[in-house]
């Protein structure tokens, strides 16, 4: 039973690594590129470093929807179908 839930724990935290990463690589490469920009031109304008970034996560989220949507759709179906082997508490 604690093994079965530590598994089912582990499976999220993979899942949501695994939903959260494009995003979060794509915002980390951006900013990567700003700061060699900005450091490069010693432009050291705030919103310059916000705007682009924004925008790459916001693009990345769209381009990786039906992906992130299978992903989170087989993890609900799996969660699903390990309700019915869980013991009633109590």
């Amino acid at each position: 039973m604690e093994g079965e839930l530590v598994m089912l724990a582990s499976d999220t935290f993979k899942t949501a690594l695994m939903i959260a990463a494009p995003m979060l690589l794509g915002g980390l490469l951006a900013g990567l590129l700003i700061s060699i920009f900005q450091a490069t031109t010693q432009i050291n304008e705030m919103t310059l470093s916000f705007v682009p970034k924004i925008l790459v996560v916001a693009s990345v989220l769209i381009l990786t929807m039906p992906w992130m949507m299978n992903i989170m759709i087989d993890f609900t179906v799996r969660v699903f179908g390990k309700i019915a082997t869980f013991p009633l508490a109590g």
